[in-house]
């Protein structure tokens, strides 16, 4: 039986107190004071400056983790929760990562800008989306799932209200129904168990988070080759580029009907478009490498999302964002999970090469995505990119074979991941390659 869920995300913004610091003491104008007196008040304002910067400093600090920590909405303990290693000084985080990201439907607390809550009940994952930071950091996979996708859901999910109560296992269940069934947690089970990976942390956004953390990253721009013309989401857009920002940029990745051929897999590809223009964004302007950036997009993050309890953790936060920051942009890909419509349409499932996906991501291994892409969905080549000039043959160089250290006595070598896996007929791109949005008018839908 579904258990749609109802969360609270009520949040009130702490305002802080605005203090003037109070005035150095002076050198008397009048008199003459004795030279050990001059010396010792100039001791006294060197000391009161250097208290009132160290005071000042720690208050700073202690603001920005107190702001931060009275941000966070209730968080979700994940069974496959473990704690995540970073650095101290809040670098990249050790090692490899894998973050569920859920997009809910839910009307909850998202004012009247999205139809009626009383009315619109249901609790949809209809954006369920996997980041996968390789181990050595050198490449990201992000893969998405079509809502409409055919799963199997464990039988250790259990109801979000009750955790004592266990769910029954299902089978060929639409995966954007998890979330209303079992909550954060099963949607997690349910997709570690299709890809046999591990899912520590997680998190779910509604509309309007997807859209402040929009406005946290200072919009994108995004192209768009055709005209957009979506009734249902509100969404008008003339061909040619657009920053987006806002609830412009949540139009943008919720149209389905004015893009594509207007499903599900046409929003997907659309979504990458500004997936990809994103961390375009991040990496040019330096977002991945500033502190005061990511601290506002922390904020945004924990204000306006739900979160596995170890993914609430600003510093984990962070150090995840600052492990993208050196990756190539064409070792970035957003890969469509592969389906097939299932006989008589209305939902699909996983495809022979589904496996090739999973593979790769257990062996933690780089992806190819072919260079050909179907145009009929939701993403077409940009019109004005300028031809990829091809780089002169050179001589590869003569590599010498590099010397094996023993492992240390009583442990095995851990065996290095090789190669990249190609995934012939799967939808995607790369981070690098600037596509634009296949725009849909009214007249052809």
């Amino acid at each position: 039986m579904t258990r749609p869920t109802e969360r609270s995300q009520v949040h009130e913004e702490p305002r802080p107190s605005t203090r003037r610091a109070a005035g150095s003491p002076s050198i008397a104008r009048h008199g003459r004071l004795k030279t050990g007196n001059v010396w010792k008040t100039i001791a006294k304002v060197v000391a009161s400056t250097v208290a009132v910067v160290l005071v000042s400093g720690t208050a700073v600090a202690a603001y920005a983790a107190w702001d931060l920590a009275n941000t966070v909405q209730p968080t979700v303990k994940l069974e496959s929760e473990k704690v995540l290693e970073g650095v101290p000084d809040i670098g990249a985080i050790d090692g490899g990562v894998n973050l569920l990201v859920i997009g809910s439907d839910s009307r909850q607390n998202q004012g009247d800008g999205f139809g009626d809550p009383d009315e619109e009940t249901a609790v949809l994952n209809d954006v369920t989306m996997l980041l996968h930071i390789s181990q050595d950091h050198s490449h990201v996979e992000v893969i998405s799932f079509p809502r409409d996708m055919l799963v199997s859901v464990p039988g250790t999910c259990t109801d979000p209200e009750d955790p004592s109560d266990t769910l029954s296992a299902m089978s060929s269940t639409k995966i954007n129904s998890v979330l209303s069934y079992g909550g954060m947690d099963c949607v997690v089970k349910t997709v570690s168990n299709l890809l046999g990976i591990e899912i520590p942390v997680a998190g779910v956004v509604q509309f309007n988070g997807v859209a402040a953390l929009s406005e946290a990253v200072g919009g994108v721009d995004v192209c768009v080759a055709e005209p957009i013309e979506d009734e249902y989401t509100g969404t008008f857009l003339e061909a040619g580029t657009h920053t987006l920002s806002g609830i412009p940029a949540l139009q943008f990745l919720r149209t389905r009907h004015g893009v594509g051929d207007g499903s599900d897999l046409g929003r997907i590809s659309n979504q990458q478009v500004f997936l990809s223009a994103l961390a375009r964004k991040l990496q040019s302007d330096g977002t991945l490498g500033d502190p005061g950036k990511l601290y506002s997009i922390a904020k945004a993050a924990l204000g306006n999302m739900q979160l596995s309890n170890e993914l609430a953790n600003p510093t984990t936060m962070i150090s995840i964002a600052k492990a993208m920051k050196d990756v190539d942009l064409s070792k970035i890909a957003f890969i469509q999970y592969p389906t097939a419509y299932v006989e008589g349409g209305g939902a699909v499932e996983p495809t022979w090469q589904a496996e090739a996906v999973n593979e790769a991501l257990q062996q933690d291994i780089p992806v190819v995505l072919p260079t050909e892409q179907n145009e009929d969905f939701g993403s077409a080549t940009d019109p004005n990119a300028a031809p990829v000039a091809e780089a002169p043959a050179e001589e590869a160089p003569v590599e010498e074979a590099p010397v094996e250290e023993a492992p240390a006595e009583g442990t095995e070598a851990a065996p290095a991941p090789t190669g990249e896996a190609l995934l012939n007929g799967v939808s995607g791109q790369t981070a690098a390659d600037v596509r634009c949005s296949a725009g849909r008018t009214l007249d052809d839908q």
